[in-house]
């Protein structure tokens, strides 16, 4: 993922709700709201908790019910032959597919796919065989950082390097883990400081209503913005409230290639319709009174005014004291 054009990840994450038609209808839109890639989690429930686990209190809260982790990631199982129809899907509709993996089995068939990226959730940082298995892959990976310090994630970044990730293909993503999270736990300040502390590309894992704080870490550096997105909040699942509807969706990504855009080059030079204006904003020297020719140019008889067809003020000291060569009326340029 290039750092001179931003990437949009639609994370779909379980928002399909274990269905392969829902999943389908939310590439669909991701797709159409311009998206660059999709992602998704791939799991398997015995592997990923166990059965007594509890639950997130964001889950009980958006889920309105209490149950066992397990219970609840089971119902949002998807099984390999319902990956391979939906990255069969993906391939059709011409977007990036991108899965999370949360255990070894589930890393070993999202491998068979032939990924060009590899992202690590922010639950897994400390998962250390995940990190070897992904590190030996050799390929590009995004690391989130939700819930880990800076020493946490040093250790995992030096556990990708050593066992094959090359540091120009890591990309950091600074996330909170809580969803639905607050503007004030985004902690967007971190972003410059873990490019420059590990030297990599730097992106950002939003959960935080809305799209200003994604914005703001695109300012910030953020070159990867990965957003939750969903057909309807009401949907049951525990993801759905803290994500964007299609058309909230649509209007992200909008924004995010407007930020971009304005963001320009570092060379500061007027802009093809900034000259279109120059002349007319701009002023020149101007008689600012009658003055005959062989007469002396002073204070008193010249002046500045718009339009800037004429000489530049700049050269006002130049002027002063030399004679007019030709009769002017009041407000001819000199």
């Amino acid at each position: 993922m290039s750092s001179k054009k931003i990437k949009v990840i639609a994370e779909i994450g379980v928002n399909h709700n274990g269905k392969v038609s829902l999943a389908k209808k939310l590439i669909k839109s991701a797709k159409e709201c311009g998206a660059h890639y999709v992602k998704f989690q791939i799991f398997n429930a015995g592997e990923y908790v166990t059965k007594s686990a509890p639950q997130a209190k964001y889950q009980i809260k958006n889920l309105k019910k209490k149950t066992s982790q397990f219970k609840m990631i089971k119902r949002l199982e998807l099984t390999k032959k319902d990956f391979l129809e939906i990255y069969k899907y993906t391939k059709k509709i011409k977007i990036n597919f991108l899965a999370s993996c949360f255990d070894l089995k589930s890393l070993k068939f999202y491998s068979t796919l032939s990924p060009t990226h590899y992202k690590i959730p922010s639950g897994e940082i400390t998962n250390l065989p995940l990190l070897k298995a992904i590190g030996k892959k050799k390929k590009k990976v995004l690391l989130s950082t939700g819930m880990a310090n800076f020493n946490e994630i040093s250790d995992a970044v030096n556990i990708l390097l050593k066992y094959g990730t090359a540091r120009r293909n890591l990309t950091i993503l600074q996330c909170t883990t809580d969803y639905p999270t607050k503007p004030s736990d985004a902690n967007l300040l971190v972003i410059p400081e873990l490019r420059k502390k590990f030297s990599c590309k730097v992106g950002y894992s939003d959960h935080t209503d809305g799209f200003f704080t994604s914005v703001s870490a695109m300012t910030m550096g953020a070159s990867v913005i990965e957003k939750h997105i969903t057909l309807n909040k009401k949907l049951k699942g525990p993801d759905h409230k803290a994500s964007l509807d299609i058309n909230e969706f649509k209007k992200f990504v909008e924004i995010l290639k407007n930020t971009e855009a304005s963001f320009g080059k570092k060379k500061k030079t007027p802009t093809v319709n900034e000259k279109k204006n120059l002349l007319v904003v701009r002023k020149s020297l101007v008689a600012i009174q009658k003055i005959k020719k062989g007469q002396k140019f002073t204070l008193n008889n010249i002046g500045i005014k718009r339009p800037g067809y004429g000489i530049n003020p700049m050269k006002i000291d130049k002027i002063l004291g030399k004679k007019a060569k030709k009769n002017y009326e009041e407000d001819s340029l000199i």
